[in-house]
């Protein structure tokens, strides 16, 4: 090998690698099996605002913000024309889901896009990713309110809580996509568009319902915890990032699971194994953007203790009112990825994944995992 061929090997080995979330460059092959029909999914759909479908009377809500309501709070036999009551675990199919639905899109439509331009250069996916983030986030007829100061409401009850935060935890998808988005085809929406998240992340942090949702004690304060430390990280502010990881280390971890693992906030719930499994799902995904192995350790016997009842509900004794579906979670194979632990991986395998671009990336990784 001639010596300018050694030097540019040596630089494109040195050079910074960019700062993604979720996915590396390292993992580009391992993706890049899945990524061609992410991209014909989604190349012609969108984009998406929460502008484009409104609650009506339903809200004091204005045209740019997000709307959601309560699934489980329903009208009261007794008094139908009153205050809705809740009924734990029983959706309501009748509330406004258009937001929900439309934020989930989007935000999947990017992160596959996003990495179809990372990975594949493909300049058409980024441009098509760059129209939908434009039209979510930034075009003042169309844009969304960097706050969630209506998210499940409850008729007759509330405009709003801070619950409804977690509502938004598909935008860490969006996040990811990003980053690789703007690594491979930048543009100069990218300034405006971290700070709409920076907006969000100051909102989260500092706001009355987003301190409610950080103090909830339950999977609600994980999956804060998770979108905080994504949107951090998307706008390069490290205080925030490692604050988020500290509390989680220090006090959402300790204070959600008993010594055997078992979380007992979740297992009070008519859904306690569901609510279990989406719960380690938030800190499994935690641990992997904050790539910290302290908090995987510290999460480890939790994983074990439900583990067993991932791979055979059939075992769970404590409430369970619907039945938990094969493609149930997936901090199982996030774990054994970062354990080396193969048969939690193959397990994984066989349960399956969630059916949207995130499952479909995830797969490719257990899929190609040594």
């Amino acid at each position: 090998m001639r010596r300018r061929d050694l030097l540019l090997g040596a630089a494109a080995f040195s050079a910074p690698q960019p700062d993604l979330i979720l996915l590396s460059p390292a993992e580009a092959a391992r993706i890049k099996p899945s990524l061609e029909a992410l991209r014909r999914k989604w190349i012609s759909r969108g984009p998406w605002s929460v502008t484009f479908q409104r609650p009506g009377a339903l809200s004091k809500a204005g045209p740019h913000d997000f709307f959601s309501e309560g699934p489980y709070w329903w009208p009261d036999p007794r008094n139908p024309k009153g205050p809705y009551i809740r009924r734990d675990g029983e959706v309501n199919p009748d509330r406004f889901t258009a937001n929900d639905r439309d934020l989930s899109d989007m935000s999947e439509a990017v992160f596959a896009l996003g990495a179809a331009a990372f990975y594949l250069n493909d300049k058409q996916a980024a441009a098509r990713a760059w129209q939908v983030l434009d039209t979510w986030f930034l075009d003042p007829k169309t844009l969304m309110n960097p706050n969630l100061e209506f998210g499940q409401a409850i008729r007759g009850v509330t405009e709003g809580r801070g619950i409804g935060i977690i509502d938004t935890r598909p935008l860490i998808w969006c996040a990811a996509g990003i980053t690789h988005l703007a690594a491979a085809f930048p543009d100069e929406r990218d300034k405006p568009l971290r700070a709409w998240f920076g907006a969000y992340l100051e909102w989260l942090t500092t706001s009355k319902k987003g301190i409610d949702e950080r103090d909830n004690g339950n999977n609600h304060s994980t999956w804060w915890a998770t979108q905080t430390a994504a949107y951090a990280r998307l706008c390069g502010n490290r205080a925030a990032e490692e604050a988020t990881y500290n509390l989680a280390l220090k006090s959402f971890i300790p204070k959600q699971f008993k010594p055997d693992g078992s979380a007992p906030a979740e297992e009070a719930r008519t859904k306690s194994l569901g609510y279990s499994i989406m719960n380690l799902d938030g800190f499994a995904l935690l641990a992997r953007i904050a790539g910290r192995a302290a908090l995987w350790d510290n999460l480890s016997r939790p994983i074990e203790y439900l583990a067993p009842f991932v791979l055979d509900p059939s075992k769970w004794t404590k409430p369970q009112i619907s039945p938990i579906g094969r493609n149930r979670g997936y901090f199982l194979g996030l774990a054994g990825l970062h354990f080396q632990r193969r048969g939690w991986i193959e397990a994984q395998r066989r349960l399956g994944v969630p059916s949207n671009t995130w499952g479909a990336l995830l797969a490719s990784l257990l899929g190609s995992a040594a």
